[in-house]
Formats: structure tokens, C-alpha cells, sequence
């Protein structure tokens, strides 16, 4: 089971660092992500959210594989892949993996104008050297799915 932590930055460019840094760890096998997000508010407010996983190009990409499959059965690959990528991009718009929406949504709009943060869903981690590449970024931790005593030994960890 996966594990949800949301992380606050003082900025979106903070946040944005922290998301090719979690990139960075995942390519050292040292964080495993099954979802993430970067969500923002402007200085006049308005809220925005980046979720890094795309449902529909994902979808399309796979329908496009199984439809050039199917397509080359009936000597017709390349209306197999256009019918395979429509209908695999419909099914992944449809599908909800990871993060709910709604929740990242709902979070985001408790942030303060100028401030940013993260949401990540962790599969697994090697937790110290993950909470000493994040500490030069100062994060607070918003919120997690974690036991309390696992939540309050990663705020500690992160103030440190």
C-alpha cells in the first residue's frame, strides 16, 4: 500500500526542484512514486494543478499498441492504431488511478497566494537519504497517510 504525502513550499519553483529532484531519486532506485502532483496559487490567487501522470496519454498510447496488433490480424495497422489510440485515450481520460482528484483539489485550495506544494503517492523509499535531499528545500508537511508517530518523526526529520 502507498503512502500520500503532501509537502508545502514557499514557491512554485521550489516545488517544481523538488519534482525533478523526486525524478532524480526514482532514476537511483532510492523513491518509487505511483502519482504525483504540483499545485500552486498565483500571487492574485488563482489555483493551479499539474498531475505528472497523464491518464489519456497513456490510455492512447496503449490503445494505439493493442490496435496496431489487432489492425495487422486483419491486414489494417493503421486504422487499427487510430481506433486503438481513440479508444485507449477515452478509457484513460475515464479512469482514476492514483491521487483522487478531488482531494488534491481540495488541498490546494487551503493554500496561501505565492505558495505551492507537492503531493506524492510513495510506493517505497529509502526514508533518510530521501528527507536529506529534501530538507535544503525547507518543505512543511501538509499532510500524510502516515501512522502519527511515522508523521511526526518526518516533520522533525525535515526541520532539522
Amino acid at each position: 500500500m502507498a503512502d500520500l504525502i503532501v509537502l508545502g513550499f514557499a514557491d512554485k519553483e521550489k516545488a517544481e526542484a523538488v519534482m525533478k529532484l523526486a525524478k532524480e531519486l526514482s532514476r537511483q532506485e532510492l523513491l518509487d512514486l505511483e502519482d504525483s502532483a504540483v499545485a500552486w496559487r498565483t500571487p492574485d490567487g488563482k489555483m493551479h494543478v499539474h498531475q505528472t501522470y497523464n491518464t489519456t496519454a497513456a490510455g492512447a498510447a496503449g490503445g494505439a499498441l493493442w490496435g496496431t496488433l489487432f489492425g495487422m490480424l486483419f491486414l489494417m495497422p493503421v486504422f487499427g492504431a487510430a481506433v486503438g489510440a481513440a479508444t485507449g485515450a477515452v478509457a484513460g481520460k475515464l479512469s482514476d488511478i492514483g491521487m483522487n482528484d478531488a482531494f488534491v483539489k481540495e488541498v490546494a485550495a487551503t493554500l496561501e497566494p505565492g505558495r505551492a506544494a507537492v503531493f506524492a503517492l510513495v510506493r517505497s523509499s529509502t526514508p533518510d537519504r530521501v528527507r536529506d535531499a529534501l530538507r535544503p528545500f525547507h518543505p512543511t508537511v501538509i499532510r500524510t497517510s502516515l501512522t502519527k508517530d511515522r508523521e511526526e518523526e518526518l516533520v522533525e526529520a525535515l526541520t532539522k
